[in-house]
């Protein structure tokens, strides 16, 4: 259960009862959207906006009960791009500063700075969308948002047949495995492509059948809306939009006193 669980983004989901888990999908994405989109449009000069907007976002996380240890692993994706960012103070132009002794560029280093609290504050602002929401209801609220129908159909197959394609991966995996391969040795990467490549067959046969089997069933090319998630009210609109609201505030006051 817990790889099916994992393979359906479950495994994203804090289980939990609090008002953040109970709010409407769609006023969760909407305002997870909207939240991230004030957060970047802030000055990079006007830290304390960024320091701002991560303080309501915790707020937020301790509302919906989301342990500490749950957002420190899922920052743990950002550790590569941080790495990438210590480049910028060296590799930009501009007038120099001393750092322990080494020159470095001040303008570099406050975009380095600034981009990574960006991407920081986007990175929290979908986990705590993932945690309080599962997969299927972010579709149906990406839906109910009045998203062009192709692309919450594409969404939506992905959310139903990744664990049934990582199903059939593990299993070419085990026969591979029964057969004497093993793809710890660079000489039998030859076995592992051919592993992918059929399982990319197989997939677009799977695909093939699925799509006949709901031809006949009556499907029109659209997914039907609204079957999981529930009508939002304007009290569920009003919370849910307040934190972005205070973050897009803060964002007008860094540009009004830059």
């Amino acid at each position: 259960m817990s790889g099916a669980a994992h393979g359906n983004g479950q495994g994203l989901l804090v289980a939990a009862d609090s008002p953040v888990h109970r709010l409407p999908a769609q006023c969760k994405v909407a305002a997870a959207a909207l939240f991230v989109l004030a957060s970047v449009s802030a000055p990079r000069e006007e830290l304390w906006s960024y320091a701002w907007d991560a303080a309501l976002l915790l707020g937020a996380c301790a509302v919906a009960r989301v342990p500490a240890t749950t957002l420190i692993r899922r920052l743990v994706v950002e550790v590569p791009f941080l790495l990438f960012l210590l480049a910028l103070p060296f590799a930009v132009a501009g007038p120099r500063t001393s750092l322990l002794g080494v020159p470095v560029s001040a303008a570099g280093g406050l975009a380095a700075l600034a981009i990574a609290c960006k991407a920081t504050i986007g990175l929290l602002a979908t986990g705590l969308l993932a945690a309080t929401t599962s997969l299927a209801d972010i579709v149906d609220g990406v839906d109910r948002l009045h998203v062009p129908g192709v692309f919450t159909a594409v969404a939506s197959f992905t959310v139903r047949y990744g664990e049934v394609l990582a199903g059939e991966f593990r299993r070419l995996q085990v026969a591979r495995v029964c057969r004497g391969g093993d793809a710890r040795w660079l000489w039998q990467a030859r076995d592992v492509a051919s592993c992918v490549a059929a399982l990319l067959v197989r997939s677009f046969e799977r695909g093939e059948r699925v799509y006949l089997a709901m031809l006949s069933r009556g499907y029109t090319g659209m997914v039907p809306a609204g079957l999981a998630g529930t009508a939002a009210g304007p009290v569920a609109w009003g919370v849910s939009l307040a934190l972005p609201a205070a973050a897009g505030a803060a964002t007008a006051i860094a540009w009004a006193w830059r």
